[in-house]
């Protein structure tokens, strides 16, 4: 039995300053880092066991893999201006359906790398006026300045780090 809270049920507190937005490209930028640490020693079998018909550890690194280019969507939103931010596949499908458990773990860890320095070279370019500009979560329906999308970003990178970290060490 997880410890970790459901996601869907977060509530997230923006009431942070937009000065904050360095540190949470930073942030952003150590997740492939931590998340190859976490994974590091642990044997390939123990990484494609799937408790209950949920996924695999290594499922979960998949999927952050696959939430990059919803992420990136994101900030090229805030740049265009809008009304409301890109929605999310909240069926997962696309994850359930890469079957990452058939792909070796190396690769799916170097194409989050790449993807998710990506997306923070991209934010890097942005002029620091663009991230307190506000556009609207669907999901959350409330109102988010880009540097609380970085915050959403890395507080669901973590959340699945915790997952990831309990199921290979329980």
């Amino acid at each position: 039995m997880t410890q970790v809270a459901n996601w869907y049920e977060r509530k997230f507190d923006f009431s942070f300053s937009v000065e904050l937005h360095p540190d949470l490209c930073m942030r952003l930028r150590g997740t492939p880092a931590r998340l190859e640490e976490v994974v590091r020693e642990c044997p390939a079998d123990r990484m494609l066991q799937a408790p209950h018909g949920k996924w695999s550890a290594q499922e979960h690194v998949g999927h952050l893999l696959n939430l990059e280019p919803l992420w990136l969507a994101r900030v090229e939103d805030f740049v265009a201006g809008g009304r409301e931010l890109t929605a999310a596949d909240l069926s997962n499908r696309s994850t359930d359906e890469a079957r990452y458990n058939r792909r070796a773990l190396e690769g799916i860890l170097a194409d989050f790398r790449r993807s998710r320095l990506e997306m923070v070279d991209r934010l890097e370019q942005l002029d620091a006026t663009l991230f307190a500009r506000v556009l609207q979560h669907p999901r959350l329906k409330v109102p988010m300045r880009m540097v609380d999308h970085l915050f959403f970003v890395a507080e669901h990178d973590d959340h699945h780090l915790a997952i990831i970290w309990e199921m290979i060490h329980e």
